[in-house]
């Protein structure tokens, strides 16, 4: 008995020793920050032998007043996911749904879904144990039962309200929404994940993760909402958005590629900012320091570190006056018409680190909030194949933004602007939404539809890229629809990719990447100019038959069947007359369209990876649209200065603020 004691006590001293290290090596970490990812701050324990592939997280600092029993439970506490145990513990409570709710997998996801925002929820709030676990919400219930009436609500359900309170602003539960799942189900699902913090895992650990759990649960039905990641990286690394500029997908479904785009800014940010912190540490920390005194050697130390951290505010979510805060709150939009999947954009991007705050459920092809036309650099998207928009499908009341809070909050931060575009509902109610587009004068289908769309939404000069069915660009039958895309934007790039890459997802159409950009004020006045010049050339050219045509069907005398066989001659003639007043335009206004075809896209018809061509391909193409200036981007540039023991940030045009 007393050896075992002995034993206990050792073990206690030598977990004491190990946290006294790690906290030495945790006031040099928030020193020197190269081991830090520059967003938060987490220690480890190195397991010795293992170093450096395995390290176990110490998820809480123990007080020199905590007690052994305290700093035991400290030992004991949660840990942070990693990548492939948050996917599959996804599953495992997936499972627990489907065994014990019979639930689709659709419906299972919300469930799962609102679990998951209780335990962000609970661990971002709670200030006394760390994590939302079993016992926990048994402790709650209890205390709920002593003093519930009878009739109320359960605890879980609850829960979900005080949830749903807490992101009412962020539309992801509709108010009157409830959880749809056994308490046992709740509390088995509690269960298993508490053994890790979800609020302190890293934002590329569970978004990954909940992407690839997303696929999965939604591959089949849903899976057009779904592009491939080969795809979506393909198409972000080509258009390579810059930060401040302002990116939207109009058919966002999950979110993939405002994600991906956010992601690609925000490691912009990053290595800027670290580009900065190793500037200074050189500064502060060269051979001078090595010579100082230690006190002198202290003060420099902790002058550094002030300004680290005075940098790291650059990278805080909530810091209205961050660089990312500005990527992530002005500058991600995105809407889908399904209500699951513009809920399941807003999740995906929350658990990937923001930027959900300009998704919203409606229409893609009418104005909500922030999106309208022109005012986007960069279009990202993948529109719906193969359906139409008929006639009969109406503007109504129902797409009327109704919100007048937010209707003032939008005027305020858009202006005229907005005002504006909101006409194209509220001066539209009962006309059907293809009477919006030059090109539903041409063609119902959705994808050329979603074409005229993304080009109106962009500046002059933005540019998109967008995945489209082949038949867009070879279908004889839709040669006027290419020509009045040709009229709005110049092709800065065609890849055709194999079938292969949509088939998992259940696409049997063969897609091709398209990338336009937006005529710009001068390109748009040399084309109308040069289509006026054709236009009045060939005019004049048939301008004897046209006119001896208009006085034949308008003579009375003539039958109607003589008018009838003259209205099929004038049909064929203004045809003609088209297709010559192209050919001058095209002639005159001559670019380069590169074309790109690959055999093999990084997967396979099951889903698989494999070798991708397109990394290869943007290789390429990059250094030639710079060299040929396809397209100018708009890009914030920040230098930093130190001013009176304070970081100032200065943007090109001489713009400062200070840091706090």
């Amino acid at each position: 008995m007393w050896e075992n004691q002995r034993t206990s006590k050792g073990n206690l001293i030598n977990a004491i020793t190990i946290i006294l290290i790690d906290i030495l090596c945790f006031y040099f970490l928030r020193l020197f920050s190269d081991a830090t990812n520059q967003k938060e701050t987490r220690i480890f324990r190195v397991v010795k032998g293992h170093m450096p592939k395995r390290l176990e997280e110490i998820v809480d600092i123990p007080k020199a007043t905590d007690a052994g029993k305290k700093i035991r439970e400290l030992l004991n506490q949660t840990k942070a996911f990693t990548r492939d145990e948050f996917s599959k513990l996804l599953f495992t409570c997936h499972n627990i749904i489907r065994n014990n709710d019979k639930l689709s997998p659709e419906a299972a996801f919300d469930e799962i879904s609102k679990i998951l925002f209780i335990k962000i929820r609970y661990e971002r709030n709670n200030n006394d144990a760390q994590i939302f676990s079993k016992e926990k919400f048994k402790s709650l219930k209890k205390e709920f039962e002593a003093i519930q009436s009878r009739g109320s609500q359960p605890v879980y359900q609850m829960l979900f309200d005080k949830t749903k309170e807490d992101f009412a602003k962020d539309d992801l539960f509709e108010p009157n929404d409830t959880i749809k799942i056994k308490e046992a189900s709740f509390e088995a699902i509690v269960e298993k994940l508490q053994i890790y913090n979800l609020s302190n895992t890293a934002d590329d650990v569970k978004g990954i993760a909940f992407e690839k759990f997303l696929g999965k649960t939604f591959r089949g039905e849903l899976g057009q909402f779904f592009t491939p990641r080969t795809i979506v990286n393909f198409i972000i690394d080509i258009l390579d958005p810059q930060e401040g500029e302002i990116m939207c997908d109009p058919c966002c479904g999950s979110g993939g590629f405002l994600i991906r785009a956010f992601e690609y800014v925000r490691e912009k940010i990053e290595n800027d900012i670290q580009r900065t912190k190793n500037r200074l540490k050189k500064q502060f920390l060269g051979d001078a320091f090595e010579s100082m005194p230690d006190k002198q050697k202290e003060r420099v130390s902790q002058q550094l570190a002030s300004y680290l951290n005075q940098l790291n505010t650059e990278l805080d979510t909530q810091n209205p006056d961050g660089r990312i805060y500005n990527l992530s709150h002005n500058c991600i939009f995105g809407t889908d018409a399904n209500p699951r999947m513009a809920r399941t954009a807003k999740m995906n991007m929350i658990m990937h680190g923001d930027g959900h705050g300009g998704v919203h459920h409606h229409d893609g092809l009418l104005n909500v909030n922030g999106i309208f036309e022109n005012r986007f650099d960069m279009i990202l998207t993948n529109p719906p194949f193969g359906s139409r928009v008929e006639k009969t499908l109406l503007i109504t009341d129902a797409d009327r933004f109704a919100n007048q809070e937010k209707i003032t909050y939008y005027i305020n931060r858009y202006g005229v602007d907005y005002m504006d575009a909101m006409k194209q509902i509220t001066d539209h109610i009962g006309t059907p939404v293809l009477g919006l587009y030059e090109a539903g004068k041409l063609s119902g289908l959705t994808e050329v539809l979603f074409i005229e769309r993304c080009i109106r939404l962009l500046k002059p000069g933005g540019r998109m890229g967008i995945v489209l069915p082949e038949g867009v660009l070879n279908n004889t039958n839709l040669k006027t629809v290419r020509e009045l895309f040709e009229g709005m934007a110049k092709i800065v790039l065609i890849t055709s990719i194999p079938q292969d890459v949509f088939m998992a997802s259940g696409a049997t159409v063969k897609p091709s990447l398209l990338f336009f950009k937006k005529f710009t004020d001068e390109e748009r006045v040399k084309f109308d100019k040069i289509k006026q010049a054709a236009t009045e050339e060939v005019t004049a050219k048939y301008k004897e038959q046209l006119d001896a045509l208009d006085v034949f069907l308008n003579d009375r005398k003539n039958s109607a069947n003589e008018k009838k066989a003259k209205r099929v001659e004038k049909r064929a003639l203004d045809k003609k007359i088209a297709a010559e007043i192209w050919a001058i335009v095209k002639e005159k206004f001559d670019y380069t369209i590169p074309i790109a075809r690959v055999q093999k896209a990084g997967i396979t018809t099951t889903g698989a990876a494999c070798e991708n061509e397109l990394i290869d391909l943007v290789k390429e193409y990059t250094p030639y649209r710079k060299e040929n200036r396809l397209w100018t981007a708009k890009e914030l540039n920040y230098r930093y200065e130190i001013d009176e023991k304070k970081i100032i940030r200065i943007d090109q045009d001489g713009n400062t603020k200070e840091l706090c």
